[in-house]
């Protein structure tokens, strides 16, 4: 089986259920975006050092989970019940990034300034998943007010986000790399 179909060629692609949409259309941006963070994802996972391989494989588990977003997203509600082979992403998973929040925030200085994204390798990475995760979440917003889409998928978008700056933050802190904060030039 080859990878291509140039069934796209024309600028539009499928959702499950057979549905055609234009490539630009939000719902595809949105689900698109998510795909986008889940290879930043991956990136900042490879990129987190040895010292954090619990991190890591936190990171690997929030992979699925976008997966799971995506599919959610490239499956339009009908009226009829979701299609069986459609996974749910469930508040449970937010919990679960909260937890990891509280776990990162207790080792880390508190906050005193707006943080500049940066300092190590890791952190710079976890940095851009974050900026990625926000955009995502964005589009995530913009297609709920157009339509139905799962609630728990915009309160699991917000969540990730602070994860990764709190990630990003300890990953910076376990190196020994100070967070440089923004001050506001004159």
């Amino acid at each position: 089986m080859t990878i291509y179909t140039r069934t796209g060629d024309s600028g539009a692609t499928s959702l499950f259920g057979g549905k055609r949409l234009p490539k630009d259309d939000l719902r595809v941006t949105a689900y698109g975006t998510v795909d986008e963070l889940n290879s930043f994802l991956g990136q900042a996972a490879a990129s987190t050092p040895a010292e954090m391989a619990e991190w890591r494989e936190r990171l690997i588990a929030t992979q699925s989970d976008c997966f799971t977003i995506g599919a959610i997203l490239a499956t339009p509600k009908t009226g009829q019940s979701k299609p069986q082979h459609i996974p749910e992403l469930s508040e449970e998973r937010v919990t679960v990034l909260e937890g990891w929040i509280d776990d990162l925030d207790s080792e880390l200085a508190p906050l005193e300034a707006f943080v500049l994204p940066g300092g190590t390798g890791a952190a710079a990475a976890l940095h851009v998943a974050r900026g990625v995760c926000r955009r995502a979440e964005r589009y995530a917003v913009a297609l709920a007010r157009q339509e139905p889409i799962e609630p728990v998928i915009v309160r699991y978008l917000n969540r990730l986000s602070d994860f990764l700056f709190t990630l990003a933050r300890a990953a910076n802190a376990r190196q020994g790399v100070a967070d440089t904060e923004w001050h506001p030039r004159s």
